[in-house]
């Protein structure tokens, strides 16, 4: 396989790691890869709601087959077959959630970036776009603060065996780190820039 400048992006929710992805991908022609998107696109075809619990199941059942690199495995090969990769300056790919994810990426020499956000300005983001989102996401996000956060700590630890979230493992494992409390879309992609040495 032929080297892939590679980004893994992670971070709680809300946070920005999907804004951050498409940012690279508009002004850094970077390939961007939502592992959200493929979870989803798995559970429809499978005829269930993509609902975060769902999603949840659904990677773990495919890490404990395929290995707990499998969500990366799977972005390098769509990335690869777009065909012509040399028009892209690399993959990026969010949402990194198991530390087998960030370990791939650090095997093929990639950044690993988490993205994080005071929890209630992250909540706030997500109530006050929670419609946007989709019906199943709006289905999800409505919830109470404490509701929100006590979602959140149970995905920052295994739940079970290795193939469930452990998003504090990942977090350890980041090569960067982006606090993106700003409402200013400005402010945080200059942060972008900031963080990962780009120069437009």
């Amino acid at each position: 396989m032929a080297t892939i400048k590679i980004i893994g992006i992670a971070g709680t929710n809300g946070s920005g790691k999907d804004t951050a992805g498409h940012f690279l991908a508009d002004h850094y022609n970077y390939l961007f890869i939502s592992v959200t998107d493929m979870l989803r696109d798995e559970l429809t075809k499978r005829g269930l709601p993509p609902s975060r619990e769902n999603m949840r199941n659904l990677s773990a059942e495919w890490r404990r087959e395929n290995g707990l690199a499998v969500l990366i495995d799977e972005a390098i090969k769509a990335y690869q077959q777009v065909g012509d990769n040399s028009k892209y300056n690399g993959l990026v790919v969010a949402s990194l959630r198991n530390p087998g994810e960030a370990k791939r990426i650090h095997e093929l020499d990639g950044l690993v970036l988490w993205v994080d956000a005071d929890p209630r300005v992250r909540y706030q983001r997500i109530q006050a776009n929670f419609l946007s989102r989709g019906l199943q996401r709006a289905v999800d996000d409505k919830k109470t603060f404490e509701q929100f956060i006590v979602e959140e700590a149970a995905e920052m630890q295994h739940s079970g065996d290795a193939a469930t979230l452990s998003m504090s493992v990942v977090k350890a494992q980041a090569d960067l780190e982006l606090l993106n409390n700003s409402s200013d879309m400005a402010t945080f992609t200059n942060e972008i820039e900031r963080v990962l040495k780009l120069r437009r």
